[in-house]
């Protein structure tokens, strides 16, 4: 999935400033506490770490609780005893008009104020049937919950690879792109089996660190203005599936209060210094590029009151979530601050 900030091209840099300056020993519980997609927590799984996770956004803890605190086998046996193979059935559904086509395709917003072209009118309509009947399933409990967002989690990635966007949902394509026509089909995600602890979480950041202890807390918060409830909504509505009121040309759902203050110029810094001060965590790494908010001599700043500083670059080339837009250059500085807590 293509996703704002992702750290998947730098999973390795990350890594080798933990083994420098954590110098990790033994099992580490490592919270990534804005998680997004999961590629950090996923990455740490795989090492052996114990793993607290979180995001604000539900279709991004719907993939956590999918693909991180799931570690074992998942058996659907409820379902094979009903002689039920769970993506056989789910990709084999006739669509249905549900609220997905209805908003979303041209065709079910030909009569509308708005004409949307999100999706195509027959995946718009899969989608609607998969995700009805995977909540069907869970309903007649004949999925277990680790079950249920594995399946949500496989859904939300399918839908994603047929959407008719640049790569974020804060608008779609006039003209449908050849990706977005081909059927959408969902297919089994890859599971890490660890026998270690998995946490994840649904909450705001300040609000969870109050709750949680370990040993290395990986912040990777939003570096701008832009809203990640406005860039995936599309995706929150799907996991969520709570037929929410939506506004304007881009469908985007009217309860978008989940701006956060690292997006705000007044008060990023705060917030920042906020979390860290109440953290029970020995280190803490924040990756944060040269393009962000706050600037570089104030998270040192803020870092050096609580503890030893020190810090890492790298450049790192640029995610074009607009490919309209013009950028100064192709690359960002990604730099990763690091506190050892006094």
């Amino acid at each position: 999935m293509n996703y704002i900030g992702s750290k998947y091209s730098i999973l390795s840099y990350i890594d080798e400033v933990i083994e420098d300056f954590v110098c990790p020993k033994g099992t580490i519980t490592l919270c990534d506490i804005f998680a997004g997609t999961g590629v950090v927590s996923k990455y740490f799984k795989e090492k052996g770490y114990n793993i607290i996770s979180n995001d604000i956004e539900f279709f991004s803890y719907v993939t956590l609780k999918g693909l991180i605190e799931n570690s074992e086998e998942l058996k659907f046996e409820k379902l094979y005893k009903r002689h039920i193979d769970p993506f056989a059935c789910l990709n084999g559904l006739h669509g249905k008009r549900g609220f997905i086509y209805k908003n979303y395709t041209m065709e079910g917003t030909r009569k509308s104020q708005y004409q949307r072209n999100y999706y195509t009118a027959e995946n718009a309509r899969k989608i609607d049937a998969i995700r009805i009947k995977i909540e069907k399933w869970k309903k007649k409990n004949i999925i277990t919950e680790g079950e249920y967002y594995y399946l949500l989690a496989c859904l939300i990635e399918a839908a994603d690879k047929v959407a008719n966007t640049a790569s974020v949902y804060e608008a779609f394509l006039k003209n449908t792109k050849k990706s977005a026509e081909k059927p959408i089909i969902i297919k089994p995600l890859e599971l890490i089996f660890k026998n270690k602890k998995y946490e994840i979480y649904n909450e705001d950041s300040k609000d969870l660190i109050e709750k949680i202890k370990g040993d290395v807390l990986y912040l990777d918060p939003p570096y701008n203005t832009r809203k990640y409830d406005t860039n995936y909504h599309m995706l929150e509505t799907i996991a969520l599936y709570d037929k929410p009121k939506i506004k304007g040309i881009t469908g985007t759902r009217v309860d978008d209060t989940k701006k956060s203050n690292y997006c705000l110029k007044s008060k990023a810094a705060e917030e920042l210094e906020d979390l860290i001060k109440n953290a029970k965590f020995k280190y803490i790494l924040l990756s944060y590029n040269d393009e962000g908010i706050i600037p570089i001599e104030k998270i040192e700043e803020i870092m050096k009151r609580y503890g030893h500083y020190k810090r890492y670059e790298k450049r790192h080339k640029r995610f074009k979530a607009d490919n309209d837009r013009e950028y100064k250059k192709n690359y960002t500085i990604e730099y990763i601050h690091c506190l050892k807590k006094d």
